[in-house]
């Protein structure tokens, strides 16, 4: 399609090739994407408190929303970034606003996850849940029902590679895509390996 772009004084989205990320999305900020993400249309991505780092094969769905602002009254001069794993799914009109976001989770339509809650690997935040509450959600945890009961899963939840690819294909021919960069933007993983290893440097001699 034509080539429609993004406005760089509201936004600065980097995309690693092998991504389909549509431009039809509302993004704030610096953004980066991994390899291999679908985000589809409508998605609304707002980095306002520092970036917004996600990894490979993520897959972001409409109205989804992944936001990084600053809770109120906070220290503006510091700015936080969110960082998320790889092989999560975003489904329809969830809202995440977790300070960290893990591997191989799902969050599903219309739940929302609040400031101050840190993801593990491979949870499931259940349709209509709600983690508001400062916590961290261990590794494969499921939160489900009205009175978002807890359990643990013994399996991880399943890929979704296949239809990474199936919409990798598809999308292009009916919307339009953020150009893709040619260098790799860096993972996660090495991101959070580079922020501890800042942290520690920074720490006084005792």
């Amino acid at each position: 399609m034509s080539n429609k772009q993004l406005d760089p004084s509201v936004c600065n989205v980097t995309v690693a090739p092998g991504s389909a990320v549509c431009i039809e999305g509302d993004y704030v900020g610096e953004i980066t994407f991994g390899a291999k993400c679908v985000v589809h249309p409508k998605a609304r991505i707002i980095a306002e408190a520092g970036p917004i780092i996600i990894g490979e094969s993520n897959l972001i769905e409409e109205q989804a929303q992944i936001i990084n602002r600053f809770p109120p009254g906070s220290d503006t001069s510091r700015p936080h970034t969110l960082i998320i794993g790889q092989s999560n799914v975003f489904e329809v009109d969830c809202c995440v606003e977790a300070d960290a976001v893990g591997d191989n989770n799902v969050f599903e339509s219309k739940s929302h996850v609040g400031r101050g809650v840190t993801i593990g690997k491979g949870c499931v935040v259940g349709s209509l849940c709600s983690l508001t509450c400062p916590q961290v959600l261990s590794d494969h945890t499921v939160v489900y029902g009205s009175d978002h009961k807890r359990r643990q899963l013994q399996e991880r939840p399943p890929a979704q590679s296949l239809q990474l690819d199936f919409l990798n294909k598809v999308l292009p021919n009916y919307h339009y895509l953020v150009k893709p960069k040619k260098r790799t933007p860096p993972s996660a993983a090495a991101v959070m390996s580079q922020s501890v290893t800042a942290e520690e440097n920074a720490r006084p001699v005792s």
